[in-house]
């Protein structure tokens, strides 16, 4: 797993005029081939009667599976310039899929090129582009005199929390990124004088900045 990875938040939809086609560009978040092609699928469904349903997806940390589709459209015009769009901008395991209502004026080969990439910018404005970083769960066990002075260090620190569970004795949940995890636990022991216990729990994606 990627320490930290760019993708979008959430499906999206733009739709653009360019001499007087109307290019809809769609994209989702995907994590697997298998969605990427059933949003491809769903699409070209949903828009069975547009002039084309041109596409492409890249999928895999080491963005392993690249796909891209003319969808009947001269080649190199469409699906290429939709790849090259999502690799320019850095995403992964993503989808697009731009449809196109002809309008009737012919753009040729560099119009259709730059018409298709601004119909995949312009998906990707509507997905919203985050950044994913991945935490650390540790769990942080100890008695209920330590949880005054344990808060104050965390909240100073600015640690992303999760859940705190109060039994006995209260655990906290603190998710430091993963390559700051070791330090952290270290931190911790030396702070409440090695009487907390510390254990590891999942390692989760957060977006960067909430």
């Amino acid at each position: 797993m990627l320490e930290r990875y760019k993708t979008v938040r959430q499906p999206g939809i733009k739709e653009i005029v360019i001499r007087k086609s109307r290019f809809i560009g769609h994209i989702m978040p995907v994590e697997t081939e298998e969605e990427a092609i059933a949003f491809v699928e769903e699409i070209k469904k949903k828009h069975r009667t547009a002039t084309h349903n041109c596409s492409a997806y890249m999928v895999g940390w080491r963005d392993e599976i690249q796909r891209a589709s003319d969808d009947g459209e001269p080649s190199g015009t469409a699906g290429k310039p939709i790849l090259e769009v999502i690799k320019n901008n850095g995403l992964k395991n993503v989808a697009i899929v731009v449809t196109r209502y002809f309008g009737g004026i012919l753009l040729g080969a560099g119009g259709l090129l730059r018409a298709y990439t601004d119909g995949a910018v312009a998906a990707i404005e509507a997905g919203e582009p985050i950044t994913r970083v991945l935490h650390q769960q540790i769990f942080i066990e100890v008695d209920y005199t330590w949880l005054g002075k344990l808060e104050n260090e965390l909240r100073n620190r600015e640690m992303r929390m999760g859940e705190t569970i109060f039994t006995d004795k209260v655990m906290l949940t603190c998710l430091p990124l993963v390559s700051e995890a070791e330090a952290f636990k270290a931190w911790i022991t030396d702070l409440t004088q090695g009487q907390a216990a510390i254990s590891e729990g999942e390692q989760l994606y957060y977006i960067e900045g909430e």
